[in-house]
């Protein structure tokens, strides 16, 4: 099973990536949904932010197996995440530490365009 879709690079697409993964609640369980839903909203988030670029950010969705991975792709050129250190007090940058803590797996990718994935047993 795969989804893809383009959203803006808008403040309202995070809840709209969100909405997105309303398509697998047959398939992935509730628990895993929620999880899904924040890292996901955390990432699209991320885009809209800090990326200077104009251009769309790609959501897909897929399921193998007893995985789902969900990829966000924007239209900047990547970047190198950076480990939060212990202690540290931001209001904001939450979003990858978010994405490590709850995801089985997860990375940046970048090619012509950046791509920050996770993966999450779907039950």
């Amino acid at each position: 099973m795969f989804y893809s879709e383009s959203l803006p690079k808008s403040p309202t697409s995070p809840a709209l990536a969100r909405q997105l993964l309303d398509r697998l609640s047959d398939e992935v369980s509730a628990p895993v949904l929620e999880h899904a839903r924040l890292l996901v909203s955390e990432l699209v988030t991320n885009a809209v932010e800090h990326v200077r670029e104009d251009g769309d950010i790609e959501i897909r969705l897929g399921i193998s197996g007893d995985v789902l991975r969900v990829e966000v792709l924007d239209p900047g050129p990547g970047f190198t995440p950076e480990p939060r250190e212990p202690g540290q007090s931001k209001e904001s940058g939450w979003g990858l530490h978010f994405t490590d803590l709850v995801a089985e797996r997860w990375a940046v990718d970048h090619d012509d365009r950046a791509r920050v994935w996770f993966e999450l047993r779907k039950s």
